[in-house]
């Protein structure tokens, strides 16, 4: 339906069949500094996800031709979007629409209607682990990490800000024992 909206942040594609739900979760995603993209339906949601490979999918239940389940478990089957963290939100709130959703390969599931900074907090905690897994390029040398935008961080700058990590520095025993005998 859309692509992308803002240039920084972490990219939510959200999915929905009424598009009142989408102009309500879009803005809201894009003020709190997330990039959005729109999907429709599962078909078109299945497509940008492989095309935009999402940091979070916000994905509706209940919808025509495929639902929120069948997509949840189409992304999984493909290896290309089968990390790809996925939100259930839905008013289909069941104890058997929760399990089913999570036995669908869901990482959350939030309830229609929904609290703006629940669903904030359970995106951006969602777009953070998605950004601490995967390959990072460590240079060699000085063990920085190549960022998202071709910089260059050092490790422990780069997990504090993507986690909740604290660090404390110390000497490894064979770094102790080499440069201060």
């Amino acid at each position: 339906m859309s692509p992308p909206t803002a240039p920084h942040g972490p990219l939510v594609l959200a999915v929905d069949d009424e598009p009142r739900n989408l102009q309500v979760i879009g803005p809201l995603l894009s003020r709190n500094g997330f990039r959005v993209s729109l999907a429709l339906g599962g078909a078109r949601a299945i497509a940008l996800a492989l095309e935009a490979q999402p940091d979070v999918v916000l994905l509706d239940v209940s919808m025509p031709g495929m639902d929120g389940f069948e997509v949840c478990r189409a992304l999984r089957a493909d290896l290309r979007t089968a990390g790809l963290p996925v939100i259930f939100l839905t008013a289909r709130t069941s104890r058997d629409d929760v399990l089913a959703g999570f036995r669908a390969g869901a990482v959350d599931y939030v309830p229609k209607p929904f609290h703006d900074e629940e669903l904030i907090a359970r995106v951006s905690v969602h777009a953070q682990l998605r950004r601490l897994r995967g390959l990072l390029v460590v240079c060699s040398h000085c063990q920085h990490i190549r960022t998202d935008g071709d910089q260059w961080e050092r490790l422990d700058h780069y997990v504090a800000r993507r986690s909740d990590a604290t660090f404390s520095h110390g000497l490894c025993p064979t770094c102790e024992a080499k440069y201060y005998p």
